[in-house]
């Protein structure tokens, strides 16, 4: 199963609907067994080394190196449906 966390500054509404735009461009490059949480960078500190793919935007991401033997996601714009589908095909 492929892991996902989708993480913002605050890890309430923006990593929430990246969580849902992750989830359908999964769908959509017909991946099906994976499953997307969403946090706050602070938590994704401490949780992100149980991911394959952690998704933040590009000027927080750089918090999480090291964190995590998965693949890091940082994002220009939050809200592109192709550039979110484009990195995670990128990762898989």
């Amino acid at each position: 199963m492929l892991k996902v966390l989708a993480a913002c500054g605050n890890g309430m509404g923006s990593s929430m609907v990246i969580k849902m735009k992750i989830e359908k461009a999964l769908r959509d490059m017909k991946v099906t067994d994976f499953k997307v949480d969403y946090c706050s960078v602070g938590e994704a500190k401490s949780q992100a080394s149980g991911y394959d793919i952690v998704v933040a935007s590009k000027h927080l991401i750089h918090e999480l190196d090291g964190r995590t033997k998965g693949k890091l996601v940082g994002l220009e714009n939050l809200m592109d449906d192709a550039e979110i589908k484009e990195k995670l095909a990128e990762s898989l």
